[in-house]
């Protein structure tokens, strides 16, 4: 099974319109974040502190560091940790990076989740 730690931010995700700049605040710290833009958004997952007000966000994530590297061969990995999770019925966002995958889950639901995850096999280790 898998080994997970949780990262210590509570996180925003954020929408802004495709052809927004990156704005400033969602880079160059060390905190965790990540940029995707596509061609109907530019979308930021940063910790919520740094997230200015009067904006498109969904306020109050945690994360989970799924422990990688991954291989990109890697087969069920995304499904071994959102069955569990959808089984308990938490909802999750999910951030791939090359190394391995993000699980962000409401505030309010971290227990259960964490609760879920265990159940399911799968560990906790200290980040």
């Amino acid at each position: 099974m898998s080994r997970f730690s949780l990262l210590p931010d509570v996180l925003a995700v954020v929408r802004l319109p495709a052809d927004a700049p990156v704005p400033a605040w969602a880079v160059g710290h060390s905190a965790f974040a990540s940029l995707t833009r596509t061609s109907d958004e530019l979308s930021i997952v940063c910790p919520e502190a740094l997230a200015p007000p009067g904006i498109v966000a969904e306020l109050g994530w945690r994360a989970f560091k799924l422990h990688g590297p991954l291989p990109f061969s890697a087969v069920g990995v995304l499904e071994g940790f959102a069955s569990p999770l959808a089984r308990a019925g938490i909802s999750i966002f999910v951030v791939s990076t090359f190394d391995t995958d993000y699980v962000l889950v409401k505030s309010e639901q971290l227990g259960r989740a964490i609760a879920a995850l265990v159940k399911a096999g799968h560990t906790f280790v200290e980040a």
